[in-house]
């Protein structure tokens, strides 16, 4: 019968490095999710009447009792999201998955810094920043393995799924939308990128034990 022991594990120079971005990451990621998720949940609050199926998200931003709240959180998704993608890198190594972070983050702060009722340029910066961000938890996916990788793929794939499903609707197509309407659409693009973010930022915290079984 044998026994199993534990080990100490005694980190190098640049594992312990690697640790350190990939625990980085996973706590930016994960408030990054949580502070958005929150502040859209307080501002939709705020707002009298307000429509979860008729209102896009971005109205959030247009309102006086939520503009500064949303708007500021939306530009605080974006440097986030560039920053997480940073250290993130550092332990993946792969520029093109970096450049996909910085496209969703950059989507993100023009969505932030410009309204809805300031122009188009609003409208290009979400729709990078929708495309990019489910882009993202694909990519992520493909360096993963297990439960993470599946999930990963599963968030980003819905969200796309329904950023066409917004595109044909507002295409002129407004049954495309069913009962959910163009708020519930486009929740259906952001809501699973985002608590994919929290759950992929927990999975960073918890890789790099310093025990391993024997």
């Amino acid at each position: 019968m044998t026994e199993t022991t534990f080990r100490e594990v005694i980190p190098t120079e640049s594992t312990t490095g690697t640790v350190r971005a990939q625990r980085r990451a996973g706590v930016i990621l994960a408030v990054l999710s949580a502070q958005f998720m929150t502040a859209i949940m307080l501002a939709a609050a705020m707002v009298p009447g307000y429509d979860f199926g008729a209102s896009a998200i971005s109205d959030l931003g247009v309102f006086p009792e939520t503009a500064w709240l949303f708007n500021a959180s939306l530009v605080l998704v974006g440097l986030l999201n560039v920053a997480g993608g940073y250290y993130y890198y550092r332990v993946h190594g792969k520029r093109w998955l970096f450049g996909v972070f910085v496209l969703a983050g950059l989507g993100a702060v023009v969505a932030g810094a410009v309204p809805l009722d300031a122009g188009d340029l609003h409208s290009l910066g979400a729709l990078f920043a929708f495309l990019f961000f489910n882009v993202q938890a694909i990519g992520a996916g493909t360096q993963v393995r297990g439960a993470m990788r599946y999930a990963s793929v599963l968030a980003g794939v819905v969200g796309i799924a329904f950023l066409g499903v917004m595109i044909v609707g507002d295409a002129g197509n407004p049954a495309v939308f069913g009962a959910i309407n163009h708020g519930g659409a486009e929740r259906m693009i952001v809501y699973p990128a985002m608590l994919w973010l929290v759950a992929f930022g927990g999975y960073l915290l918890g890789r790099g034990e310093s025990t391993t079984v024997v």
